[in-house]
């Protein structure tokens, strides 16, 4: 396994999206979804605290946290990444996207990039991702991206996972291009 930190932030390229480190920024466009351990923040400053957190997440090794970009247009969408440590080869994969950009295959190619990424370079050999029961849309999109339930945390809270060898090449055959 090769765990953060890199030398270098890896950014990954897709067709559709783009995956690379968030900045200070980004953070006006991303406050209305900036959370840290369940706590949404509630201005700017608290958002930048919450990006300090994820960085020194990141520099201890236990997260990679990236921004979602339309290589088009340049804009946030997003952010993805993998949270709370790489225990025995574990990776708990996280989402978030901003209202507007919802419904429109962004989070979908992002986690595929993220989910990719967490095979071949971390080397996990799984995949886990929370959400409530009542959120459909995650639940459509996790098991679409091959996700199985694992088990139901609380009365609210259902984990999924994913194992084994899912990395899914393109229709080229090839597998996206990481830039780093």
């Amino acid at each position: 396994m090769k765990l953060p930190p890199y030398d270098l932030y890896p950014e990954i390229k897709g067709e559709t999206i783009v995956l690379r480190q968030v900045s200070r920024s980004d953070l006006p466009d991303l406050l209305e979804i900036s959370f840290y351990d369940g706590k949404k923040a509630g201005s700017i400053q608290e958002a930048m605290e919450m990006l300090a957190c994820i960085e020194a997440d990141y520099q201890n090794g236990s997260s990679i946290h990236w921004g979602l970009v339309d290589p088009i247009t340049q804009e946030i969408v997003g952010t993805c990444g993998y949270y709370r440590g790489f225990e025995n080869g574990v990776g708990e994969l996280g989402c978030i996207l901003r209202p507007q950009y919802q419904r429109k295959g962004y989070m979908k190619k992002g986690l595929e990039l993220a989910i990719q990424f967490g095979q071949k370079d971390l080397g996990l050999n799984q995949i886990t991702a929370t959400t409530s029961r009542e959120n459909t849309r995650a639940i459509k999109l996790l098991e679409g991206l091959g996700f199985d339930k694992k088990t139901d945390l609380n009365d609210l809270m259902t984990q999924y996972e994913l194992q084994g060898q899912f990395i899914q090449k393109d229709m080229l055959g090839q597998y996206p291009t990481l830039l780093s």
